[in-house]
């Protein structure tokens, strides 16, 4: 997640990109709150996929979305 943060220019910058409160992103960030699926591909696309979905969230199957 702090990767993700970087790559687009910051957490504040990701919050607003993403539609939600900085706060939101730092508790992502530090673990506090996982990162909710639909959120987690949509910053691997705002991060050109240089972070993974299945990292940000790696509870949802995303395996069984491929087949």
């Amino acid at each position: 997640m702090e990767a993700a943060a970087r790559i687009v220019g910051g957490k504040a910058k990701l919050a607003r990109l993403l539609g939600v409160r900085a706060p939101t992103v730092s508790q992502w960030c530090s673990g506090l709150r996982p990162v909710p699926a639909a959120r987690a591909a949509l910053i691997e696309e705002l991060a050109g996929g240089q972070v993974s979905r299945a990292d940000l969230c790696p509870e949802f199957p995303w395996q069984k979305l491929a087949s």
